[in-house]
């Protein structure tokens, strides 16, 4: 193969790899939405909600006003859920940069169903921050 085709068919598989991804993102539906002060920070799967077992999902914070994304710097995200007579479980999401200021992609792991209480705290640019919500896993 000459440098020419080689390099065709690496530009080809790259431009539809970005479509791929472009499509992914606009195929993501919200799991939940919550208002911080003058952020909005929502989660979004494929599926819209977690399941038992891994989850694959993506963190946006916006601006409250513009709707534009905000980059808020390093960005954690933790579950507990309630167990009466036992310690709450708790599950940390893995959270990594996106290219898109402001995104965020994880995942997740839980053992069971059930009601989780969300914590997301942020410390960056837009300040500290944090919020709380509760989210079912099905």
């Amino acid at each position: 193969m000459t440098r020419r085709t080689m390099g065709a068919v690496l530009g080809a598989v790259l431009m539809t790899a970005g479509l791929m991804g472009a499509a992914f993102a606009d195929d993501l539906k919200v799991i939940q939405t919550r208002k911080a002060k003058d952020l909005v920070i929502t989660l979004l799967s494929e599926s819209g909600q977690w399941t038992q077992g891994n989850n694959d999902f993506v963190l946006e914070v916006t601006s409250a006003k513009t709707k534009e994304p905000v980059d808020v710097g390093k960005v954690s995200l933790n579950t507990s859920m309630a167990m009466p007579g036992m310690a709450p479980m708790l599950a940390g999401a893995t959270l990594s940069p996106d290219k898109t200021p402001g995104r965020y992609t994880g995942t997740i792991n839980f053992a069971d169903s059930g009601a989780r209480q969300v914590s997301v705290t942020w410390a960056g640019p837009a300040g500290k921050g944090s919020t709380k919500f509760t989210v079912s896993v099905r």
